[in-house]
């Protein structure tokens, strides 16, 4: 028997709760340099991804898995993995209307210029991903039974000119 469970109801309902850890883990994060919040035992590592609101414009903060990109160790890539989810979570559509932003790696805010990975780059990508985190491939198998591909994201540090 196949048991069907509808993500979006169960999104909805732990919300007020994943708020709550989301919003202590980034001060927690902020407050140490990434002591806290960056990694532990057994865990991937996180990063701390600025973003704008690509509607509301509101400025909003995303802890997110990441992981070094292999041809290129100083970019760094995320996965808009959203558990699975049929839709793209939010933080993406907000990367895509404005992709020059900061991500916080342990104590570094660095400015980032975010771009979406190929479908050549991303097949390339997917050993580091599974590596740095196993349930996505899970992950990419419920996406595939709507018909979305998760897609990854490569944050590749910007020049800051001087003013």
């Amino acid at each position: 028997m196949v048991s069907t469970i509808d993500f979006g109801r169960v999104m909805d309902r732990l919300a007020p709760v994943v708020g709550a850890v989301t919003r202590a883990h980034i001060a927690l994060y902020r407050r140490t340099g990434g002591r806290v919040g960056h990694t532990g035992p057994g865990l991937p590592t996180m990063l701390l991804l600025d973003h704008v609101g690509a509607r509301s414009g509101t400025p909003r903060t995303t802890p997110l898995l990441y992981f070094a990109h292999p041809a290129n160790p100083d970019d760094v890539v995320v996965v808009a993995s959203y558990g699975g989810h049929p839709r793209h979570p939010a933080w993406f559509h907000n990367l895509r209307a404005h992709p020059d932003t900061t991500a916080q790696v342990r104590d570094e805010v660095r400015p980032v210029h975010a771009r979406v990975a190929g479908d050549a780059e991303r097949e390339r990508l997917w050993p580091a991903a599974i590596a740095t985190y196993r349930p996505y491939a899970g992950y990419q198998r419920r996406a595939d039974e709507v018909g979305r591909t998760i897609p990854f994201v490569v944050l590749t540090r910007r020049r800051q000119h001087p003013a």
